[in-house]
């Protein structure tokens, strides 16, 4: 219960953290709209919050992949992301090289937009995914994903594999 307690707040406070930043950079827009903030749905760009250690050159990779692939990216330096990433219930055997938070759904690892796009379509009801490791032939390692990627879902009812494309 106490668990159940905590991830309520932790959304909570980070919903309201992209209101707050979303609010602010509204705000000090007044002049030229970017690429990035028209090429979202048309209720907005996508939002993508990653929290990743400052030394990883992969994360910043990955990062200006979802900028280019349509996110408005929020990268957050954290070297502690990991224990951020279990505390939140990514499985220690699943962990991938930064964290992000989309749409109420926590993800680990190189997670390919596409899979993202499914995951915020379905809305199933899991905490989030991992592509764990930093597998060679995904988006931040690699300029684009080849091959098949094996993404896994995590939450009350344990692990599944989410995606195996």
């Amino acid at each position: 219960m106490n668990r159940r307690i905590f991830l309520a707040s932790l959304a909570a406070l980070g919903t309201g953290g992209v209101f707050a930043f979303t609010t602010l950079t509204s705000a000090q827009n007044t002049g030229d709209v970017t690429s990035s903030t028209t090429s979202g749905s048309a209720s907005g760009p996508k939002q993508i919050t990653i929290w990743r250690d400052p030394g990883c050159g992969c994360c910043d990779t990955y990062a200006d992949y979802l900028e280019e692939n349509g996110y408005q990216v929020t990268r957050i330096d954290d070297r502690d992301f990991d224990k951020r990433s279990i505390e939140v219930g990514v499985p220690e055997q699943g962990l991938g090289c930064h964290l992000a938070e989309i749409e109420g759904y926590y993800v680990s690892g190189l997670v390919p937009s596409e899979i993202l796009e499914r995951l915020v379509t379905e809305k199933p009801d899991i905490t989030g995914i991992t592509l764990p490791g930093m597998p060679s032939n995904a988006p931040g390692m690699a300029r684009v994903k080849t091959g098949t990627l094996k993404t896994y879902a995590f939450g009350e009812g344990g692990i599944t594999v989410y995606s195996d494309e």
